[in-house]
């Protein structure tokens, strides 16, 4: 794109223009000039103006898709894991037990999924249909082919005034290519040497240009296997308590009752591992590698995503383009296996009419007896597209230009999960007499007919599936037009303005069979759904003070629609450049932000679910037991939640200022460093169940029933009654729903260098280093609470700093990389201190063959270390933050057919 000198005149036609059609969201289009990358101007996100360089008020990193692959990232979300900005710690696809196990995302600032903006090539996508963590919507990055990445672009702190809602903590830009020649058809292999969670990749991408045309195009398919937990061998067993497998217990005394010899008939159920346990009160049968058994640290995913792009001259004043994305994936994971206890969906219990007391009966399915473990995965097909088109080009009459578009995205994820059936009781139990007084149910059962092994017929006619059908869509309209307003002695004022109307909708629907007593539960499942509408209207200066001192403004009012009110945000950021000699450049800004509430927090309906785990601190701090060995702690399946909504919530509001240097005395070197601060208020949250376990504990222990805190911990933590026969005092139920409480704040510090040597012998070698560290990260959860230090808090998990540094040398044909990551320290699995920092090391080469042909072979984590943490028991590793895999090897082979 050239830009030329502009007048005053085009300025009434633009703004003519742009309020006749206030019709979308795309607050994202920082594209109108990343269609084409010219030598003296480009846009870089956080603007939509161009500039003769990519340094500007804000600090921009940037990720070439070639240091996605030479640096050893498996994808595009892996390489957006790992920057150092993303201190965060997330729930994904290798998590385990999560909401969204098919979907990736990240947390700049460690400030929430919610709280960063995910845009592709400048425009919003869907949400994900299914809500993280079962609370706030966010964007996923699974579906997006990294051969046909150009660049990403990250911008640090607020941004609403360009791109309205979402950007408080920041905006990730993901720019794909707009042209290429011939055909690129690549290979990619890898394994890990000590076994499991393969990967295979196949990706073909090219493109063609004709005399007014230019079209680009990826197809890729990815298969990667499963890593269960009975693979690696320090997860491979569970200490401690063994899982109780086959018991009968007397609910009045607590006693078991002797199963005789049926544990040793059982013994080879659960690979051989099942024994007899005996306790104060008995036996029963159990087994330790129970939980290694049915869970995947890796799940299983086969993903096929195709991309396509066109861009057509229309004349030498107007362009059109289109392009969509079509992403299909199937996941699947086992995170627990299929568990019985009497009468579960009532007390859990029943009146044994036979031994005339009241019993609780319990079994373990085995993978034996239901034909292999992958029958009780679970699984998840989705499917994702987005499509969007418009013009671009000169307003007539006018040098001011404009780009005009319309975009859409839809998500459809389907879940299918393996639950028991309402005859369950009926099958182990036999025909229900009726109920006592008490209302308790009541059997004549046959002892074998619990402790006999079953088939997977038998398996099959007391389970079935559960399909739930969750969907997600955006659509926008947007109207952007630039050009130079008047001219000041230092160089023309440039203007951008930007008219949006956009509309959102989700639904999660679960599967109707529920409420119909078909499944062994009396919980209901209601339908969530809802939509919101929006419109904004934006402008955006940039004006040149002086001939070293430039300055830029903007401000937005975004307006939202939705439960039946509207809401309005005006916000704001200005920034300012300094160049005192001509390598250096001094920069600051200050921003205002909002986020409107996660639709999934104003209209989720009665929800109900179970945590991963869950420890009962206060039981252990009753029995005056640690975390390390109270048998309360880290229970999983954990505890049971009930979540609403509110349709009352308001806006989050958020505030924050930067300020940096950039020195870069030649096209060799550079180095910046710049401070961030960022303050959120109203912000909108659900409190973590370990949390207000924490707090409910620490409450009850000390007597504090009147604080602010403990008041609501208290009221949210249901527990069966102390005199209650079955599970008495145990935790019945944690209630939870979002509210305009909190207040969050954090700041930091981000350096980042570049050296490049050029020798005449030894090709070129490139350093490059970046480095986050959070100075402070501040919480409370209500106006009368104390400040909370959550980078002291040992139940933050979210990273302190991160270093990232590569050195890559090309000589020749060959381009070698090496790349360290420093992860800082973060709290142990049991909260007791923190886990000292740990670097992990990948190395890569790439070999130009010839012309058209490259291999290469890529090590992730050289030294195939895995962190270790047993403070908090099995898995025996810090879930989340380190992975179990160790070391991968990659081969990769590409071939270019065509010019």
């Amino acid at each position: 794109m050239k830009i030329t000198k502009l007048t005053l005149t085009p300025l009434a036609a633009a703004i003519t223009l742009l309020c006749g059609s206030a019709q979308q969201a795309q607050a994202q289009t920082a594209s109108a000039a990343e269609q084409v990358a010219p030598p003296t101007s480009v846009v870089v996100t956080g603007s939509r103006i161009a500039r003769a360089s990519v340094e500007g008020p804000s600090a921009v990193v940037v990720i070439t898709g070639e240091e996605i692959t030479k640096q050893g990232y498996k994808n595009l979300f892996d390489a957006l894991n790992n920057q150092a900005q993303n201190s965060g710690f997330t729930t994904g696809a290798d998590f385990g037990n999560t909401h969204t196990p098919s979907a990736n995302t990240i947390s700049l600032r460690g400030l929430g999924p919610n709280h960063t903006l995910i845009l592709l090539n400048g425009r919003r996508l869907a949400d994900f249909p299914t809500a993280y963590e079962g609370a706030i919507n966010f964007t996923n990055l699974a579906n997006i082919p990294s051969s046909i990445v150009e660049r990403v672009e990250i911008l640090s702190g607020g941004a609403s005034a360009v791109y309205g809602s979402d950007a408080i903590a920041g905006v990730v830009n993901i720019i794909l290519k707009k042209k290429a020649d011939g055909v690129d058809v690549n290979l990619k292999a890898g394994t890990t040497s000590r076994g499991g969670g393969g990967d295979r990749r196949l990706q073909i991408s090219g493109g063609r240009s004709f005399e007014k045309l230019n079209t680009v195009f990826s197809l890729e398919v990815l298969d990667r296997e499963p890593l269960w937990s009975n693979q690696r061998d320090f997860m491979a067993v569970r200490e401690g308590t063994p899982t109780n497998t086959l018991s009968r217990k007397n609910v009045n005394t607590g006693n078991f009752h002797d199963l005789g010899d049926a544990c040793n008939a059982l013994g080879d159920l659960f690979g051989g591992s099942q024994f007899k346990h005996t306790v104060k009160k008995g036996s029963y049968c159990a087994s330790n590698k129970v939980s290694p058994t049915y869970w995947t640290t890796q799940t299983r995913n086969r993903s096929t995503n195709l991309f396509g792009s066109a861009n057509y001259a229309l004349s030498p004043s107007t362009d059109l383009f289109a392009e969509f994305l079509l992403g299909q994936n199937k996941t699947a994971n086992n995170t627990r296996g299929p568990t019985w206890t009497s009468s579960s969906a009532d007390n859990s219990y029943f009146f044994n009419k036979n031994s005339g007391v009241y019993e609780a009966w319990t079994k373990y399915i085995s993978p034996e007896e239901m034909g292999g473990v992958k029958r009780y995965n679970r699984t998840w097909d989705d499917q994702a597209s987005s499509v969007s088109l418009g013009a671009k080009g000169g307003i007539p009459g006018t040098s001011w230009r404009y780009e005009a578009g319309y975009s859409a995205s839809f998500y459809k994820s389907e879940g299918h999960v393996q639950r028991a059936l309402a005859n369950i009781d009926s099958f182990f139990l036999g025909q229900k007499l009726g109920v006592d007084k008490e209302g308790i149910a009541i059997y004549a059962p046959n002892q074998a007919r619990l402790t006999r092994r079953l088939t997977p017929e038998e398996f099959n006619s007391i389970t079935g599936q559960a399909d739930s059908d969750d969907t997600s869509r955006n659509q926008s309209l947007s109207l952007v037009a630039t050009g130079e307003l008047f001219a000041l002695p230092a160089g023309p004022v440039k203007l951008a303005t930007i008219a949006e109307a956009g509309h959102q909708r989700f639904a999660n629907k679960p599967d109707p069979r529920i409420n119909q007593g078909v499944f062994n539960t009396l919980a209901k499942s209601a339908i969530t759904e809802g939509s919101r509408r929006r419109y904004a209207l934006g402008v955006e200066a940039s004006v040149p003070l002086l001939k070293d001192l430039n300055s830029t403004l903007a401000g937005r009012y975004d307006r939202y629609n939705f439960a039946g009110r509207n809401e309005g945000k005006l916000t704001y950021n200005a920034g300012i450049e300094w160049r005192p000699v001509k390598p250096l450049l001094v920069r600051g800004n200050y921003a205002t932000s909002f986020r409107a509430p996660d639709m999934n927090y104003i209209f989720k309906a009665r929800g109900t679910g179970y945590y991963a785990s869950s420890t009962d601190y206060y039981r252990c701090a009753q029995a005056g037991k640690s975390i390390e060995t109270c048998e309360f702690a880290n229970v999983s399946p954990g505890s049971d939640y009930v979540q609403t909504g509110s349709k009352d919530l308001r806006s989050e509001k958020g505030k924050s200022y930067g300020l940096g240097a950039v020195w870069s005395p030649s096209a060799d070197f550079d180095v910046s460093v710049d401070y961030w601060n960022i303050k959120i208020d109203d912000l909108v949250t659900n409190l973590s169940a370990d949390t207000l376990l924490r707090d409910e504990a620490a409450c009850r222990v000390k007597g504090d029933l009147t604080s602010p805190t403990c008041l609501d911990t208290i009221g949210r933590i249901q527990r069966y009654a102390l005199t209650a026969l079955n599970k008495p005092g145990e935790i019945r139920e944690i209630r939870v729903n979002p509210i305009n409480a909190a207040y969050q704040d954090a700041d930091g510090i981000d350096l980042s260098a570049r050296y490049a040597l050029r020798t005449a012998d030894w090709g070129k070698f490139t350093l490059k280093g970046n480095y986050s560290k959070s100075f402070s990260k501040n919480s409370r959860q209500f106006a009368g609470d104390v400040l909370k230090d959550e980078l002291d808090d040992l139940s933050n998990q979210d990273w302190r700093d991160k270093l990232n540094a590569s050195l890559n040398w090309n000589v020749g044909n060959w381009s070698n990389t090496v790349f360290a990551q420093r992860y800082g320290k973060v709290p142990n699995s049991g909260q007791t201190a923190f886990l000292s920092p740990t670097t992990l090391v990948n190395l890569s080469s790439v070999y130009k063959v010839s012309e058209r042909a490259t291999v290469s072979v890529a090590v992730n984590n050289v030294n195939n270390r895995i962190k270790r943490d047993t403070t908090g028991g099995w898995p025996n590793y810090p879930v989340g933050n380190y992975s179990p895999v160790g070391r991968q090897i990659w081969l990769e082979l590409n071939y270019h057919f065509g010019s």
